[in-house]
């Protein structure tokens, strides 16, 4: 399965008071991940729109770990990979490292989304495009394990 890596630098505005990063942050750092990742596939996501006639691929499901804090100044690397796919959405696995120290996981549910027939207002799941399906079974990079949590 095709795997993306993104580095982020932590800015002084993605943290709280604490001077770490505000958990809210960090679904914003999945979220372009998750970009990046169809990109990498070789659809960014202004052509996939047009190509595929979608109006996006919104998250309907999202679960988080944070397991180490990042603070600012911070470099940190998202590795990013779909682990399943269904008929109408996939899931997105995302690790959040600091170092070689795993400090957020991250899961979502996504819908390949399209305007609703019976709703001009609405959205509906559609199902996703083999050819979409096949540009992420091909390998990405070589992806080291970086199985250890922090603390361990």
């Amino acid at each position: 399965m095709l795997r993306n890596r993104k580095t982020i630098h932590v800015e002084w505005g993605d943290c709280d008071p604490a001077g770490i990063v505000y958990y809210p942050r960090y679904f914003a750092y999945f979220d372009n991940c998750t970009a990046a990742l169809f990109e990498a596939a070789g659809l960014p996501k202004h052509q996939m729109l047009k190509t595929y006639g979608i109006v996006g691929i919104p998250m309907v499901d999202t679960r988080a770990r944070f397991l180490a804090p990042s603070r600012f100044g911070d470099d940190v690397m998202v590795e990013s990979c779909i682990t399943e796919w269904r008929r109408s959405s996939f899931d997105v696995q995302h690790k959040l490292f600091r170092g070689d120290v795993l400090a957020v996981e991250c899961s979502e549910t996504r819908v390949w989304a399209v305007r609703s027939k019976t709703d001009p207002e609405g959205i509906e799941g559609q199902v996703v495009p083999e050819d979409v399906v096949r540009r992420f079974e091909r390998q990405g990079p070589e992806m080291p394990p970086k199985d250890r949590e922090a603390g361990k």
